[in-house]
């Protein structure tokens, strides 16, 4: 049996430290917001190359926070991807934005600023570019078009820790960029946590009022906020995890080279833009055969997922926007032909081996 990903074996290579770093937590009583929660976004925002950084309580409240700093709100319209986790559309309707979508590339998967400039109207406020499956979109050029037009740009790198453009992290170019630590991530806690990182001193301040229900003062609540604060114990097991997220980057890095090695010419393997560093949060393949290839790969005991099967225009909860199926052909169709496949970075390759030489068997 080969799953999608192996966070036992992950807990148990670092299993003595965690286990201590959650007793000391433990033993301080401290457990929401705590000294290892500043350690952590003292820490991510030094890596990221930013000036602050503000633990969340999970990715989605890292969007919701983000727009609401920004003010974006009712009849505001917001550009994005329709090739995402619902997450990223959901933040907006929560704040009583339009999602907008601008369709996708047909190798990176990841939106066009091409295709944002043609959305663009007198109701933008922001845009959400997603940095899919850890592949960067090409920040430059969107930065470029949020300036020409005045817009606010909140990166979702939910799936992007550690991902470069000419050496610039991922989120370190919009207005704020947004973190996800789900336990499958590539930087993953042992629960929900999320992140928000920015250069803007008063988007920090309003963030780290809006995640304590709008209380800068104890008892005296400037706005309505959220209760969204991290706990101590999930910060205590990122900055375990985190001394080896490099290292760890780089195995999947290694992982998805060697994938390309095997399954190039059986199917379409990912690409990368120049000057970008992907994650590979996800190695996600493309063919006709998906639906065969998954089942193949079932039967033999090898995990495989569709990430995402229904484009986000075409979700019946957005049904209500206005889209139709047919207007955002290239997310539609890559949604019927991508297949992710393991490539955490405790996989062996004799495994990638097995599942490659399963895939080719189907498309022969």
């Amino acid at each position: 049996m080969i799953p999608m990903l192996d966070l036992k074996k992950e807990f148990i290579e670092m299993q003595d430290e965690m286990i201590n770093a959650v007793t000391d937590v433990l033993k301080s009583a401290r457990y929401i917001l705590g000294p290892n929660c500043t350690e952590l976004e003292e820490k991510i925002s030094a890596y990221n190359g930013v000036k602050h950084a503000v633990a969340l309580a999970s990715g989605t409240d890292a969007l919701i926070l983000s727009l609401k700093a920004l003010g974006i709100g009712t009849g505001d319209e917001v550009i994005t991807t329709p090739f995402t986790f619902f997450a990223t559309v959901e933040s907006i309707v929560t704040c009583g934005a339009v999602p907008v979508f601008a369709d996708i590339d047909n190798v990176t998967m990841n939106i066009t600023p091409e295709g944002i400039l043609n959305k663009i109207t007198n109701k933008t406020k922001a845009i959400i570019p997603v940095h899919i499956f850890g592949t960067p979109c090409n920040m430059p050029e969107i930065m470029k078009i949020a300036k020409q037009k005045n817009l606010y740009v909140v990166e979702d790198c939910a799936q992007s820790f550690g991902a470069e453009i000419d050496s610039i992290k991922t989120g370190a170019f919009g207005d704020t960029g947004c973190f996800s630590f789900y336990p499958s991530k590539n930087l993953g806690a042992f629960g929900d946590g999320g992140m928000v990182i920015t250069n803007n001193s008063k988007i920090k301040d309003d963030l780290v009022s809006l995640r304590n229900h709008g209380s800068k003062i104890t008892y005296v609540h400037d706005k309505v906020g959220f209760n969204s604060r991290l706990d101590d114990i999930q910060a205590a097991i990122l900055l375990v995890k985190f001394k080896k997220i490099d290292i760890m980057n780089k195995l999947r890095y290694e992982n998805a080279f060697y994938y390309n090695s095997l399954l190039s010419g059986a199917v379409v393997c990912p690409s990368l833009p120049e000057n970008t560093k992907c994650v590979f949060h996800q190695y996600t393949i493309r063919s006709k055969n998906r639906d065969k290839i998954k089942e193949t790969l079932e039967k033999n005991g090898i995990a495989s997922v569709v990430y995402y099967p229904l484009p986000m225009h075409m979700q019946p909860a957005l049904s209500g926007y206005g889209y139709n199926k047919g207007d955002l052909p290239i997310a539609e169709k890559t949604a019927l032909e991508v297949l992710s496949l393991p490539i955490y970075p405790g996989l062996t390759k004799a495994e990638m081996k097995q599942i490659a030489d399963i895939i080719i068997s189907c498309v022969k």
